[in-house]
């Protein structure tokens, strides 16, 4: 079977289906590959910054999804058993200033509504990328695997899409040169019950000594854990037991000793997360361009992947559309034009993050007695200084907002 289209999009998560959106929006034709059906995802991300609701509110889907919304007034570091920092996001001179949690199924959903409504947008689900059709040197589109065999989707341009382990990078031969860097940590993620005592609007990293941990709100009432360990630290853990995983986040968090017998009753009941941050020199080749993890892979660090996803998802849709508006001739050297200009336009922005969560890792993972001191001393100099807050913050949570602003252009649309 072969279906022709304009814009083939591998892969559905928060990228892609917000490019599928912002695309058929203006008036383009789309088809998204999906592996997984009804887009299942276990332990994805659910922080969703101030400028990511920015972004969803932009493309009409805030309003969607925000009766499941969970609104996240601080964010709180405590070092040594003493709270360093206590930011308040109400303090930001900016028009959207609080994050929030929004589980992913119900951000992938009303996503893809969105897009039905429109029309324009054809899903094929189970679907992976097997090959990329080419042209010589250019990619004309995938031969998808699907249950009922293999499906060839032509198109003018291929858009990875498909997270950290892209198929459409290795395939396309961006991989090539890519700089993957191993972070000192894993992450194991685990949801416990929820302390009665604790401000379900808050963030939370607890650090003691060269240790830390995550402690988020989830829509679903529990908390998100997110436990930092030794790289390739899993085994030596598992070997003291459950006892162990419990004596480590009663090290960083006391208070949440009943729940973490009580919520983790086995090894089934965590998620590892290999870290590492992934930097793709060039994020396209002729007729192929790559979106959110297959292009930069981030750290969980400040919630930066469904954010950076959404943008570059608004960034890139108006530049393709705007070059599959050129006459046929014509069009192939737009889509280079446009699909480097996407490139120029998000890179920076990926890099201040990337930079921000690594300074993060680095300060967090400090364990000698004096740099621990030193540690606290900067956390509690931000906390007394609201312009510094914003300083290094607004890189992370605001990059898209100017200071001030009332009333932000809706994206996607054409005006």
């Amino acid at each position: 079977m072969t279906i022709t289209t304009e814009v083939c999009v591998v892969g559905g998560g928060p990228g892609g289906r917000a490019l599928a959106l912002a695309l058929v929006r203006l008036g383009r034709r789309v088809v998204l590959l999906e592996q997984r059906t009804g887009g299942a995802r276990v332990f994805r991300g659910e922080s969703v910054s101030p400028d990511g609701v920015r972004l969803l509110a932009g493309l009409d889907v805030l309003e969607r999804v925000r009766e499941h919304t969970h609104e996240v007034h601080r964010l709180e570091i405590a070092d040594g058993g003493a709270r360093v920092l206590d930011v308040r996001f109400e303090t930001f001179p900016y028009a959207y200033r609080h994050p929030v949690e929004l589980a992913q199924p119900v951000l992938l959903s009303a996503l893809a509504e969105a897009a039905a409504e429109q029309g324009g947008c054809t899903v094929v689900e189970p679907a992976s990328a097997a090959q990329l059709l080419l042209d010589g040197c250019a990619v004309r589109g995938v031969r998808a695997r699907t249950p009922d065999g293999l499906m060839e989707i032509r198109a003018e341009i291929t858009v990875g899409a498909d997270g950290r382990y892209s198929s459409v990078r290795r395939l396309s031969g961006l991989d090539r040169g890519a700089k993957r860097t191993p972070l000192e940590r894993d992450v194991i993620w685990m949801k416990l019950p929820f302390p009665a005592a604790w401000d379900r609007r808050a963030y939370r990293v607890r650090i003691s000594s060269g240790r830390h941990g995550l402690f988020l709100p989830s829509t679903d009432g529990t908390l998100r854990v997110g436990l930092n360990i030794p790289k390739g630290g899993l085994r030596e853990l598992r070997s003291g037991g459950l006892g162990q995983l419990h004596a480590r986040l009663a090290e960083l968090a006391p208070e949440l000793r009943k729940e973490a017998v009580d919520g983790i009753r086995g090894w089934s009941d965590t998620t590892l997360l290999d870290i590492f941050t992934t930097d793709v020199r060039r994020w396209s080749a002729p007729g192929v361009v790559l979106i959110g993890d297959a292009a930069h892979t981030l750290s969980p660090v400040l919630g930066q992947g469904v954010n950076h996803a959404l943008a570059d998802a608004v960034a890139l849709a108006p530049l393709l559309a705007d070059a599959l508006g050129a006459p046929r001739s014509g069009r192939p050297a737009a889509l280079a034009a446009a699909v480097l200009a996407f490139q120029q336009t998000r890179e920076g922005s990926v890099r201040r993050s990337r930079g921000l969560q690594l300074r993060q890792e680095r300060m967090f993972s400090l364990s000698a007695r004096p740099a621990a001191a030193l540690r606290r001393t900067v956390y509690r100099a931000m906390n007394a200084s609201p312009a510094l807050q914003r300083r290094v913050l607004a890189p992370a949570y605001f990059p898209g907002q100017r200071p001030g602003a009332a009333v932000l252009r809706r994206t996607g649309q054409r005006t």
